[in-house]
Order: structure tokens, then C-alpha cells, then sequence
């Protein structure tokens, strides 16, 4: 790995979507979540969306938010 002098690490470079919210079941419990929140018809639609928050969007991936999280293991 090349470093850079003035770059703290760990550093996030890049990335995609957002992680799965805490206690969503692991990765079919959140394939599940998404199937959910993008039906507003499903039964357990504003059960799920109450849960994660009208602000969550699963394709949203802030760069700064993750090393900023990042700064803690410095």
C-alpha cells in the first residue's frame, strides 16, 4: 500500500450504498428490508419504514460520514 505523508489512516477511498441498519436479520434479513421499503403496499410497509427512519435510503453512501467514523481507530 502506498501511503500519503499527510493522510491519517484508516481512510475510505470509496463505496457503495449504505450499510445495513443494526439488528435488520444480516443479509436476508435486510434483502427482505428492501423489499419491504420499496413496496408501499406491503403489509409491514410503515411498520419497517417507522423502524429505519424516512431518511434512510439504501443506495446513499456519504464518503465523509464513513471517515469521519474511520477517526475513531486512529
Amino acid at each position: 500500500m502506498n501511503s500519503t505523508p499527510d493522510t491519517n489512516y484508516p481512510i475510505c477511498i470509496t463505496g457503495k450504498r449504505a450499510c445495513p441498519p443494526e439488528d435488520c436479520g444480516g443479509s436476508w434479513g435486510y434483502a427482505e428490508l428492501l423489499s419491504i421499503i420499496t413496496s408501499p403496499s406491503h403489509p409491514e410497509y410503515e411498520e419497517r419504514m417507522e423502524w429505519v427512519g424516512e431518511g434512510f435510503s439504501p443506495d446513499t453512501f456519504d464518503i465523509n460520514e464513513v471517515n469521519q467514523r474511520l477517526q475513531e481507530f486512529k
